[in-house]
């Protein structure tokens, strides 16, 4: 007889691993206890050598589905002549390290029962158990037990009790466990907050939707405003009160089979629509895809998801498909809180579909899209929040305080980050407020306590002032260094890399605004190798909503005032003002230099008369890139400075576009003719700095490379040259990534 103590940390708290070591235990006639513990689960266990050995060979071949078991640490301990094997109360007094589950999507038991008539749960919105769920987005505090969560206040009834209690339960333990006598509720309202139905609300609101209405939808992490998306009339008043002119809508599809309808869906998009995650995926329409026209505009690609919690289920039958938009007004958070929900989206819709079941912390819908047949993250939030990122190298605490868009943050311990939920801009102070507010439940739940904080370079990044304020030692770093540590973060690397940075802007070390950047990097230090050529942005921040300035500016280095003769729509479409906008620029008034690949193609959408002014951040380079879609295009020319750093002009490449505009190319064919020459004058620039160094691993990082052909005409490239090249997989490219960069720099440069 022995008697085994064993520590497991990791995903092992509300993913039903206390009930599989119960059954566990039981089936090798082992006696014992476990319980939760602030570090995930303590257990002893007590039998014969064989029946431990198999034990502990089963806990790790077999455990649930949704448990990832980090650190298992086994140590003899006395025999103590149990009985039983018994689940114990848990112990909150330990250091808090446990990891917390992400909100999961619906299992395919939970949906059978949601649908039989037979079921007790047959139509409950709330259906859930140990492999699926709410789970972060409910949890105030660890360990996971039900007090600790919003359904605190729900008493299960006897029914749901006698469930949680029973080990050969599917929701023994199940920590959200409720039905329809004991647990929460939906209402169907007006815009008023007055009830609108008592009976049959699900039906009610499928028809409102079906008659045209928006229904704001509270589900597991917030808000979402839906409507029919065939429905055009339905989606233009949705444009209109969201004030969200262009932007792409995401949709769900009732089934995989609605979607399949639409859109060409290859086995690795199959698999990341149907997972446990159920982000958005980015899918490319098909020829005979019926959507209203304005769900998606002028765009190939549709943003599709399948229904991930029990409400979804209810309300989209089969061949549905849903406009499903986070519930919010324009560039503020997605609404979770049911006042705020009241206050501000009762001008946008018609009904509230709410439940009483408190949301704790807002979770917006993560984005993905497929690159080389695997999975590229656009946004980081529900389904992966708060699961860590595993990093190859022991980390000190560090936070870091990310980027000014797009922000998320993210704190680190032993060879763990963790990232928050896509926050948003931090411009807004409602996202201002939820980012230091989420900084704080962070440290709570997982009792981190940052010895640094690492910030971006830029001064007037609201982040960094955040970190400023801080009574911590700080670490600046520099944003393009960052976008690249972030990539050898995910991919273990230590050695230097050529990090090929391409974004909008960032601040630079000289205090201009880079932003195609060739950086020669470590994670502790890097040196500017290259970079595109400075352009001068005409009225300053106008520029980047304007892109016509860009352009302008761009023809007026290459002819001066002569460019008042050439014949092409663009300056035809010129304002009568453009003269002076161009004098002011050449004498450096309010005309700052920046190197950003974005503000590129932002001038190169501009020239061929694409998009000269827009509604939504990189709305010009989207609408370039969808102009390329299906044009072969050619190398133009471009200019290689052979400086220290080398420089990238691409005065020539403009010189040329205009000249076939002249001669009639199309201006499709020259947006395809853009990508092509820009991905073969980066990869000149990595030879060239592959030449010096001896350096062949290359890293991709920054918003631009979402562009796909960019990306993948360059990787064609690399991969035909030898090079060996690393993307992004779990965090994005854009800054929404930049966080995990900066602390892994500031750890490295702290000595760790």
């Amino acid at each position: 007889m022995k008697r085994l103590k064993i520590n497991i940390a990791g995903i092992v708290q509300g993913v039903g691993f206390r009930p599989f070591v119960f059954n566990l235990a039981n089936h090798f006639e082992l006696s014992g206890f476990i319980l939760n513990n602030a570090a995930g689960v303590e257990l002893e266990v007590e039998g014969r050598t064989a029946s431990l050995e198999a034990f502990v060979k089963a806990l790790t071949t077999q455990a649930p589905p949704l448990a990832v078991l980090s650190e298992v640490k086994i140590t003899p301990a006395a025999v103590g002549g149990d009985s039983l094997f018994v689940i114990r109360n848990s112990d909150s007094t330990a250091a808090k390290t446990a990891l917390v589950s992400p909100d999961v999507a619906t299992c395919a038991d939970c949906q059978r029962e949601l649908k039989d008539s037979t079921d007790r749960r047959s139509g409950y919105p709330f259906i859930n158990c140990t492999n699926c769920g709410p789970r972060y987005s409910i949890i105030k505090d660890i360990p996971y037990d039900r007090p600790f969560t919003t359904m605190a206040v729900f008493p299960m009834c006897p029914s749901c009790q006698h469930e949680y209690d029973n080990p050969a339960d599917r929701r023994f333990h199940a920590q959200p466990n409720a039905c329809q006598q004991c647990g929460p509720s939906y209402q169907l309202l007006d815009n008023t907050g007055k009830p609108v139905e008592r009976q049959d609300i699900f039906a009610k609101t499928k028809k409102l939707v079906k008659e045209g209405c928006i229904v704001a939808v509270k589900g597991i992490g917030g808000y979402h405003l839906a409507c029919d998306a065939r429905n055009e009339q339905a989606v233009t008043k949705l444009r209109a009160r969201k004030t969200r002119e262009d932007k792409p809508f995401a949709v769900m599809g009732g089934s995989i089979e609605a979607i399949h309808r639409l859109c060409f869906i290859s086995p690795v998009e199959e698999i990341m629509l149907g997972g446990i995650v159920r982000p958005i995926v980015l899918l490319a329409k098909k020829p005979d895809y019926n959507l209203a026209d304005n769900v998606a505009p002028n765009n190939p690609w549709l943003g599709a998801m399948l229904p991930y919690a029990p409400i979804h289920w209810l309300l989209l039958d089969e061949p549905e498909v849903w406009v499903m938009t986070s519930g919010n007004t324009s560039d503020e958070p997605i609404v979770y809180d049911d006042n705020d929900a009241m206050v501000q989206l009762s001008s946008i819709a018609d009904y509230f579909l709410v439940h009483d079941r408190q949301i704790y912390r807002r979770v917006d819908d993560s984005v993905m899209r497929v690159v080389a047949e695997k999975q590229y993250m656009l946004r980081r939030s529900r389904g992966l929040v708060p699961s860590p990122i595993s990093l190859a190298y022991q980390m000190p605490q560090v936070l870091a305080a990310g980027g000014e868009l797009k922000n998320t943050f993210c704190l680190t311990r032993d060879k763990q980050a963790f990232m928050s939920a896509h926050i948003g801009d931090l411009e807004n102070l409602a996202t201002y407020n939820s980012y230091v507010d989420s900084i704080k439940h962070f440290q709570k739940l997982f009792t981190i306590n940052p010895v640094a904080v690492a910030y971006d370079l830029h001064p007037e990044y609201l982040s960094t002032k955040y970190a400023l304020t801080l009574d911590l030692p700080k670490v600046g770093v520099q944003h393009h260094h960052a976008h690249i540590a972030a990539v050898m973060a995910e991919h273990g690397l230590t050695e230097k890399v050529i990090g090929v940075a391409f974004d909008g802007t960032g601040y630079g070390l000289d205090g201009a605004l880079w932003g195609g950047e060739f950086i020669v990097a470590d994670l502790k230090s890097f040196v500017r190798a290259g970079h595109l050529r400075y352009l001068r942005l005409p009225g300053g921040t106008k520029a980047i909503k304007e892109p016509w300035r860009l352009a302008l500016w761009l023809l007026y280095e290459i002819y001066g005032k002569g460019l008042a003769g050439i014949d092409i729509p663009f300056v035809r479409s010129l304002p009568g003002t453009w003269k002076l906008v161009a004098d002011a620029a050449a004498k450096g008034l309010n005309a700052p230099l920046a190197s950003g690949a974005g503000r590129l193609f932002d001038a190169a959408a501009a020239l061929l008369n694409i998009r000269n002014q827009i509604n939504y951040e990189g709305q010009a380079a989207v609408e370039l890139e969808l102009a390329a879609a299906g044009q072969r295009g050619s190398v133009l020319p471009y200019d290689i400075i052979k400086a220290s750093p080398y420089q990238l002009d691409f005065k020539p490449t403009f010189g040329e576009l205009i000249r076939q505009l002249q001669q009639g190319t199309s201006p499709a064919e020259l947006a395809a003719s853009f990508h092509i020459t820009l991905a073969a004058a980066t990869v000149n620039i990595i030879s060239l700095i592959s030449q010096d160094t001896g350096i062949r691993k290359v890293a991709l990082s920054g918003g631009v490379w979402q562009n796909i052909t960019l990306l993948n005409e360059t990787l064609k490239l690399l991969q035909r040259s030898g090079y060996d090249c690393y993307l992004h997989r779990q965090v994005p490219s854009n800054d929404g990534g930049l966080a995990l960069g900066q602390a892994v720099i500031a750890a490295s440069i702290i000595g760790n």
